[in-house]
């Protein structure tokens, strides 16, 4: 059985996933589902899928940063990112806080907006306790690139998108990231864009 991820615009992209008991979690569907989800995510590929992208509203996403994702990033990208291999878990009912006020701004992307990217702003630092996919506690810290991928996962399960959160002049198709945007700093990206916006004279 493969799983299709389903686009902005589907209802249950904006809704809020239900929460799952412990016996629920334990329960041969929902460990099938999870298994599904993890090969839905390779294939994709992607660093994280929500159980909404793939139709179900309910509270679990499944994540992983692996090493041939980043093969392709110098080390001083990495380093900008803190972007690191993050092995494959799941997260179920998560409560996200967000640790002190630092921030990073990057281009994002999304499985359920499928060719396109733009710049938001996450924090650095959080912490979010969840259950695991054995139904244990699990409280996570995580700072970086792995930080980001933990509040667009969990923005999923409360009805949020990237693009409800992004910097709305620099959503471009992917390919035009890559064309335009790819070498420069976020910082030089938003000034290139934000210098075309010029104050209007309402005295002409």
């Amino acid at each position: 059985m493969t799983l299709t991820i389903v686009q902005t615009g589907d209802p249950v992209l904006r809704k809020k996933g239900r929460t799952l008991s412990k016996d629920e979690i334990r329960s041969p569907e929902i460990q099938q589902l999870i298994e599904l989800m993890r090969e839905a995510m390779r294939d994709a590929p992607g660093v994280g899928l929500a159980a909404p992208q793939i139709g179900e509203s309910m509270q679990l996403a499944v994540i992983e940063d692996r090493a041939e994702y980043l093969s392709d990033l110098s080390a001083d990208q990495l380093e900008k990112y803190q972007r690191s291999v993050v092995p494959f878990h799941v997260i179920i009912n998560p409560k996200l806080t967000l640790l002190g006020e630092s921030s990073a701004t990057f281009f994002e992307g999304c499985l359920s907006v499928t060719g396109f990217s733009a710049v938001v702003d996450r924090a650095l630092n959080v912490r979010v306790e969840c259950l695991n996919e054995r139904g244990e506690e699990l409280t996570i810290n995580a700072q970086g690139w792995y930080a980001r991928i933990l509040q667009h996962e969990i923005d999923h399960l409360n009805g949020i998108l990237y693009i409800d959160r992004m910097k709305t002049r620099t959503l471009a198709t992917a390919e035009n990231m890559f064309r335009f945007w790819r070498n420069k700093t976020v910082q030089n990206v938003l000034a290139d864009l934000d210098g075309d916006q010029k104050p209007s004279d309402s005295r002409k």
